[in-house]
């Protein structure tokens, strides 16, 4: 049986599944409560945008939605439950940059594959981050790399690892700067000792820095995004400063496990894409300046696919590891 498992979810990745995942669907598909876990605590913007989303996609699914918080271990025990799961639709996976690009360059045995064990659902949003220094910090990017020259500032990140952290450390490959990391538990943390004085800048997503940017209470040097952002558009992108490439974000989504029927993947993207263009959904993140892209399953494993490509071989050059 598990050897049928896992030849029926090596197909489902390569796309061989569709005509018969459809034919399997089940008529009268959603028959009973779906699970949507969480691999972070409550309250966190992984929890939030869940139950967010849910709140609009159970009505429209006509069946109810609980979200599961299963913190720990960077999400692996709970990427693990998820990948285990029946692959019939009923159990969804709150995903992003740690559990579907990181971990495998993270750590050298997870009980889990991401490039396998699960089937891309939808795409929740892009986090813009921002370098912020504060108020009597350097006026602009240009003046923090000159002083960093003869002075390397600290930085810090919400953790070891984490899209901030990860996006500095590219930053640092296409610019020459010098920087220390300093992680903190959770982003707040950072802001504070920032604003205490206590480290020269800080790597935040949009979500925990803009009302920080807005109110004045920092300087944003620059957002790592494509363009400027709606929200903040005086911040430039470190890409217009002449710094090609330098482009870095915090993502979510949606998957469930490898071997869910295609017409059930097709159903719940259709919802998803619809409750996420939903006013309360859409407004919420308009406010936190996150971006949205109404993908397809397909074009959200093309997205990660090249978010793969391009930091799992950064993560193992840098030599950083989670599990010893």
């Amino acid at each position: 049986m598990i050897g049928r498992r896992q030849a029926a979810r090596g197909l489902a990745a390569a796309g061989l599944l569709g005509t018969a995942g459809a034919a399997r669907a089940q008529p009268g598909f959603p028959e009973r409560p779906f699970r949507w876990i969480v691999g972070y605590p409550p309250g966190g913007a992984s929890d939030v945008f869940a139950r967010l989303i849910a709140a609009q996609m159970g009505p429209r699914l006509g069946q109810n939605i609980v979200v599961e918080n299963r913190p720990g271990g960077g999400a692996v025990l709970a990427s693990e439950m998820a990948a285990r799961a029946p692959a019939d639709g009923y159990t969804w996976m709150h995903v992003d940059n740690g559990i579907l690009t990181y971990n495998p360059a993270l750590y050298s045995r997870l009980p889990y594959n991401p490039d396998t064990d699960f089937a891309g659902v939808g795409f929740i949003g892009r986090f813009p981050l921002y370098l912020v220094v504060r108020p009597d910090g350097p006026a602009d990017f240009a003046a923090y790399l000159a002083g960093a020259r003869s002075r390397p500032p600290t930085y810090g990140t919400p953790a070891v690892a984490s899209p901030h952290h990860l996006a500095m450390e590219l930053v640092k490959r296409r610019t020459g700067l010098s920087a220390t990391h300093v992680p903190f538990r959770g982003g707040p943390a950072a802001m504070q000792d920032l604003l205490a004085g206590s480290v020269d800048s800080v790597v935040i997503d949009t979500a925990s820095g803009l009302p920080f940017i807005r109110d004045g209470r920092v300087r944003a040097l620059c957002v790592l995004s494509e363009a400027r952002s709606p929200e903040a558009p005086a911040v430039p992108t470190l890409v217009e400063l002449g710094h090609a490439g330098t482009v870095a974000y915090g993502w979510q989504g949606m998957s469930v496990p490898a071997g869910t029927p295609a017409a059930v993947i097709e159903r719940l993207s259709r919802d998803m894409i619809a409750a996420i263009q939903s006013p309360e959904v859409t407004g919420r993140m308009r406010s936190l300046g996150i971006e949205y892209r109404p993908w397809s399953p397909a074009e959200f494993a093309a997205f990660v696919a090249a978010e793969n490509a391009l930091w799992r071989p950064l993560i193992r050059e840098l030599g950083i590891r989670l599990d010893g």
